[in-house]
């Protein structure tokens, strides 16, 4: 695959998180324009796609809290910065308020929002995805198209990307090591209820 047209939307300080090599989970319950209102993978190779309009700084850790360029609703960039894709190697549900606690220190988000995100929709799980990002040889800034906005996860570019010569951001050995630690965590939903 030397070229990639499809997009998912994340907040801005998720993205620069996950190019930076300090996160390789996000908790997705899906957009208002979602399928079903659940949210669903699409695409499993994808490129990472930037948004602000409803990053806010109470809902992330500490370190991640002044990170979060405050925008009115509506509003977007006339232009947006691409710079890394990803492979979502895993996909996995959140039902238990303890996968919940589990999961804090391998995401940007506190604990209090994501136990929201939980509760919010109840009969709608969280969906897990573990990405492995690469970063594009060369970042590319694209015009904000209208198409682009709304409340969805999925967005197909315009132009697809070239990713000839991307890099991994983490070595194989400490990625999988990553998914190691989390799939620990997660196994307790894959675990059959109490009789």
């Amino acid at each position: 695959m030397e070229k990639l047209g499809h997009a998912l939307k994340e907040w801005q300080v998720a993205v620069n998180a996950l190019e930076r090599g300090e996160t390789i989970l996000l908790l997705r319950k899906g957009g208002i324009r979602e399928v079903g209102g659940k949210f669903a993978v699409q695409h499993e190779q994808v490129l990472l796609y930037p948004t602000y309009e409803h990053q806010k700084s109470e809902l992330l850790k500490p370190a991640y809290a002044d990170q979060v360029q405050p925008v009115e609703s509506g509003w977007h960039s006339e232009s947006v910065r691409i710079g890394a894709w990803a492979q979502i190697t895993h996909q996995f549900e959140v039902t238990q308020p303890e996968a919940v606690a589990g999961l804090v220190p391998f995401h940007i988000w506190n604990e209090a929002f994501v136990t929201e995100r939980l509760k919010w929709k109840p009969n709608v799980p969280l969906s897990g995805l573990l990405l492995r990002v690469y970063r594009l040889a060369k970042p590319e800034v694209i015009p904000f198209l209208p198409v682009y906005g709304g409340c969805r996860s999925w967005i197909d570019l315009a132009e697809p990307m070239d990713l000839a010569r991307s890099e991994a951001v983490l070595t194989d050995a400490a990625y999988h090591q990553q998914v190691d630690a989390i799939q620990s965590v997660i196994a307790m939903e894959l675990q059959p209820a109490n009789p």
